[in-house]
């Protein structure tokens, strides 16, 4: 049985000793400044594998003036859209995005109204609505696929389920957390505080290595697995920040579009949460539990080093 365990250990986690992929998702902005004039930016992440994105509007649109630089983490594609009518009711396509790649989509209206969308690997195209949108729900889905596809967090997660010994407890700690890392996000995505991507990465990494040391040990937190999951939600806050103020968000719903974001990471948080409780449920089932968590010390605390030491390297050369 506890062979079992380990296989499904095993096939969970492997993906991860390759790589902590950067969440950075690409965004497409196109602002009305004249009746079927368009003034667009595509940015796209540097550093995502795979050929760019490329974004197809509809036939009636002609592409001037175009320039691309690139910009912090971003290579920025601008130029004038001009169309022979308006965006509204028609598609836009994206060929070629990594499926490591999200694209949120802004259109903002000359009547001032705003659009927001998200395209993937799966959905490729939009369909630009009618009517007003009232909420910006390409967030939530944003909010989702960061949690998911951020392995340091997913691991963190997973590390912290192991210092919990009751349904209580763990109220408190999951709770902790998401307390911790909304007022960072907030913080963050109101420019009131700021710390350099490279850094907050490099130290949400040693989080995972301290919380590694933690589930091997149970010294000083076995009672209070809160208070860790409230300090390192933090940092944890600050990486989540980096998604939003990487791509922008348009001001006028800037609160709604943070709200919705939140939302969506706890919604990932809760997918993630059963699964990993279950197997730290099935190695206590099986009187296997000291193993398991020794295993799951070395590999958390093999990870998160070779993350931070990956992530210095960066931030130096």
């Amino acid at each position: 049985m506890f062979k079992s365990i380990q296989a499904i250990f095993i096939l969970i986690f492997l993906p991860f000793s390759a790589v902590a992929h950067e969440f950075n998702p690409a965004h497409l902005v196109i602002k009305e400044v004249e009746n079927n004039i368009y003034q667009t930016e595509w940015m796209y992440p540097v550093k995502n594998i795979g050929a760019r994105g490329e974004v197809l509007f509809p036939l009636d649109c002609i592409r001037e003036n175009t320039q691309i630089e690139k910009n912090g983490r971003y290579l920025v594609e601008a130029f004038s859209l001009i169309c022979e009518s308006t965006l509204k009711g028609q598609k836009i396509n994206v060929t070629s995005l990594s499926v490591l790649t999200d694209a949120l989509v802004t259109v903002n209206h000359l009547d001032a109204t705003t659009f927001e969308g998200l395209m993937n690997s799966k959905n490729p195209s939009i369909e630009i609505p009618l009517k007003k949108q009232i909420y910006p729900t390409a967030y939530f889905n944003l909010g989702i696929d960061h949690l998911l596809e951020g392995n340091d967090h997913i691991l963190f997660i997973f590390g912290l389920l192991f210092l919990v010994s009751n349904l209580i407890t763990a109220v408190k700690t999951i709770t902790a957390f998401t307390v911790a890392h909304s007022i960072t996000l907030g913080l963050s995505v109101f420019s009131i505080i700021s710390i350099p991507q490279a850094t907050v990465e490099a130290l949400i990494a040693l989080t995972i290595v301290y919380l590694a040391y933690e589930v091997g040990e149970k010294k000083k937190y076995t009672n209070t697995p809160w208070l860790i999951a409230f300090g390192f939600g933090l940092l944890h806050g600050l990486g989540f920040a980096n998604v939003l103020t990487g791509i922008g968000i348009a001001n006028d719903q800037l609160v709604m579009s943070l709200l919705f974001f939140n939302i969506g990471i706890e919604a990932g948080q809760l997918l993630l949460i059963p699964v990993f409780s279950l197997l730290i449920w099935m190695s206590f089932k099986i009187k296997q539990n000291p193993r398991f968590a020794t295993a799951s010390s070395y590999f958390l605390g093999g990870i998160g080093f070779y993350w931070f030491i990956e992530r210095m390297a960066g931030i130096i050369y």
